[in-house]
């Protein structure tokens, strides 16, 4: 049998609750079979990231080299790409090996308030990665840095999204689980195509056990995609497997505990 195939850029979460950690199970719960490359490895728990330390871009580039050439992937995702280095590495490879199912998930800051991307890595983010970007998924603060706006309601997200799709992204998909009132009407996320504008929702969860939310999210619609399913039918799908995730999450630590995926079978 042959897999689908999803590669997942991103940092090391010492505490299994995010980044490449979460891309892994999120992949392998949605049936494909995950591979990876390491930006930055963190030290971090429930409570925040204590440290990090960054991958040099020449082993950035060695580990794409290894996984491209030899496996071939359906879908990449990337998540924390700390460094300028770590960005130019992945737009390099993304069209030298002609990527075109590219899902971005701009991770800047951690759930504690620790920076995860750097200033100049992110205006490289901006310029060269989304354009190559079949889908950025951007929560709120993170549409709120790209967009250069403050998004306190639904059509200040949908004005956002409309500028973020502007950069070149071909799909813009905001999430909207800090949207200022969404403990009351529910977590509502907006999916714009540069024509049209969908809406997906979700009850809200009463937990304070969120961590990894983005990156099963983003890594989830990158395995639809994947399987070769439209953007809008993965982004509903993945919308399903993150809330459920959210529901069966781990209470771990003293801080935020991590979503998880497998639900019941864990």
């Amino acid at each position: 049998m042959k897999p689908v195939k999803v590669l997942c850029i991103g940092g090391s979460d010492s505490s299994g609750g995010a980044g490449i950690q979460a891309d892994l199970k999120a992949v392998s719960a949605c049936g494909c079979y995950g591979l990876s490359v390491i930006t930055a490895v963190t030290a971090q728990n429930t409570q925040g990231v204590q440290s990090i330390h960054p991958v040099p871009r020449k082993f950035i580039l060695a580990q794409l080299d290894s996984v491209l050439s030899d496996i071939g992937v359906d879908a990449v995702k990337t998540g924390m790409l700390l460094t300028a280095g770590a960005v130019e590495s992945v737009v390099k490879k993304v069209k030298e090996y002609r990527l075109e199912k590219l899902i971005v998930d701009p991770v800047m800051v951690a759930k504690g308030g620790h920076s995860l991307m750097q200033d100049g890595a992110r205006n490289i983010l901006i310029k060269k990665l989304l354009p190559q970007a079949l889908v950025v998924t951007p929560n709120i603060s993170e549409a709120e840095t790209l967009a250069q706006m403050k998004i306190r309601s639904i059509a200040a997200m949908k004005k956002a999204a409309v500028v973020i799709y502007g950069m070149g992204a071909k799909n813009v998909l905001i999430k909207g689980g800090h949207l200022p009132g969404s403990k009351r009407s529910g977590a509502l996320d907006i999916l714009f195509d540069g024509e049209h504008y969908y809406e997906y929702s979700s009850a809200w969860v009463d937990t304070k056990n969120t961590h990894g939310t983005g990156c099963t999210y983003a890594s989830a619609l990158a395995a639809g995609i994947a399987k070769g399913e439209s953007v809008f039918d993965a982004a509903w799908q993945a919308k399903i497997t993150v809330t459920a995730a959210i529901e069966n999450a781990f209470s771990l630590g003293k801080g935020y505990g991590s979503v998880n995926v497998f639900g019941k079978m864990l």
